[in-house]
């Protein structure tokens, strides 16, 4: 009965444990995953949630505060003097204690925080740090997006130049083996075969190490989404389908800084800072918090007597002078502010000249594919006029040979051409914001 429900047991589980082994993913499903799965956006995800505790924190300061105790006592030598010192007439040796024998008491106490301009603004500053954080979530999505596009990309330029290198491999090895024909029938040199096998051997070697460069890629890839790196993973994508997906690029538009994360942290940086420089502008607010206090204890010797107490009040707490350290720390909050002002202007300065680079890349990225295409159709024609010239036995096999590199010259070429173009498409939407 073991042995059967194990064998059952594998056959559910095998598949499911198949699949994950050989998961297939495009760009978007590699983006999704690794915003939900890597390290550095788990743990801003950690610190939301923190700053949503500290939030409620925070408040709970301000919010009524209840607390009860009690505590028993026994005095199994008090304090006591003689009579006659205290001027009463008694035996020699009587003495008066001071503190009866037991006690037991209890309390319940009420506060209120009932006015601070501290607590307040630490109220808005931790608003204003929930948000913070939230942003710096946002930025962090951006930072592993950005880093999983850059992995992603040259996978996809390794594959398609194998998917063209594999054409070229089957061209050659049918046209060796249409030479290998002739040369038996003594209407083609032993020589031209030799350097058809040579160019084949080459062109696979290339290939071998290629597949080689393609696992490392990928493995980068895993890294960047937080993927295990000893799990397989193919990716469905091609350059023809991600140029067409990013095909629209905006070269007018005025650049909206607030489209990207780090500048809008920023800025939430600045009130932040803005909230300290308030805080210490007013030193002089006093502090007023009330409080409502009941207390009853049993006391006495051999006996015990209930005594009840009540009392309610107010505290004020009003600063007078704190020997400068107020206006020390309103200076240093107010030259932090001035120098996220100065930070934000090279931001922006910097946000300015990432757009325009970006955007002169993509037009020379533009004018190279137009100019690489044209290469290729020219190198194509060469080929099959060689091929036919060679097959008419009026043509060599070095200018075949010499052709066929030129033609795989230019479609390697014309890939990195397009691939560059695909990333100067991304980058201009990186740079404004909108990937």
């Amino acid at each position: 009965m073991y042995r059967i429900s194990s064998f059952f047991f594998l056959l559910l589980v095998i598949p499911g444990i198949s699949a994950r082994a050989q998961s297939t993913m495009s760009l978007s499903d590699c983006i999704s995953y690794a915003v939900q799965n890597h390290p550095s956006v788990q743990t801003a995800m950690l610190q939301t949630k923190d700053a949503e505790w500290q939030l409620k924190e925070n408040t709970a300061i301000g919010l009524p505060q209840f607390s009860a105790g009690a505590s028993y006592q026994h005095f199994f030598q008090a304090p006591a003097l003689p009579a006659e010192a205290l001027g009463f007439s008694a035996p020699p040796g009587t003495k008066i204690a001071f503190q009866l024998t037991n006690s037991i008491s209890g309390n319940l106490q009420y506060s209120q925080l009932l006015f601070s301009n501290s607590y307040l603004l630490a109220i808005k500053a931790s608003r204003y740090y929930r948000e913070y954080v939230q942003i710096q979530l946002v930025a962090a999505k951006a930072t592993v997006r950005n880093q999983v596009v850059d992995a992603y990309l040259p996978s996809l330029l390794i594959s398609d130049n194998l998917s063209i290198l594999d054409k070229n491999l089957a061209n050659l090895e049918q046209l060796l083996s249409e030479t290998k024909a002739i040369n038996k029938a003594g209407f083609a040199e032993q020589l031209d075969v030799d350097r058809l096998e040579l160019s084949l051997a080459t062109l696979r070697s290339e290939r071998d190490n290629l597949i080689r460069q393609q696992e490392v890629v990928v493995d980068a890839l895993k890294f960047a989404m937080g993927y295990p790196v000893t799990e397989s993973l193919q990716l469905s994508d091609n350059l023809e389908q991600l140029l067409s997906q990013y095909a629209d690029v905006d070269l007018t538009t005025q650049v909206n800084y607030s489209n990207r994360p780090e500048y809008t942290q920023l800025l939430k940086g600045r009130e932040l800072s803005q909230i300290q420089v308030d805080l210490y502008k007013k030193p002089y607010l006093p502090v007023l918090s009330g409080f409502i206090q009941a207390q009853g204890s049993y006391q006495g010797n051999d006996k015990l007597f209930w005594i009840p107490s009540a009392v309610a009040g107010l505290n004020l707490s009003l600063p007078i002078w704190d020997g400068g350290a107020t206006k020390a720390r309103k200076e240093r909050a107010m030259i932090s502010a001035q120098n996220i002002d100065i930070q934000r202007g090279m931001l922006e300065n910097a946000i300015n000249l990432e757009v325009e680079g970006a955007r002169k890349s993509y037009l020379n990225a533009l004018a190279r594919v137009s100019n690489q295409e044209k290469n290729l159709d020219l190198a194509t024609r060469i080929y099959e006029t060689t091929q036919k010239k060679y097959k008419a036995g009026v043509g060599s096999s070095f200018e075949l040979v010499s052709s066929e590199q030129q033609v795989y010259s230019a479609q390697q070429a014309l890939m990195q051409a397009q691939y560059d173009l695909l990333t100067a498409r991304i980058a201009v939407k990186k740079a404004l914001g909108m990937l």
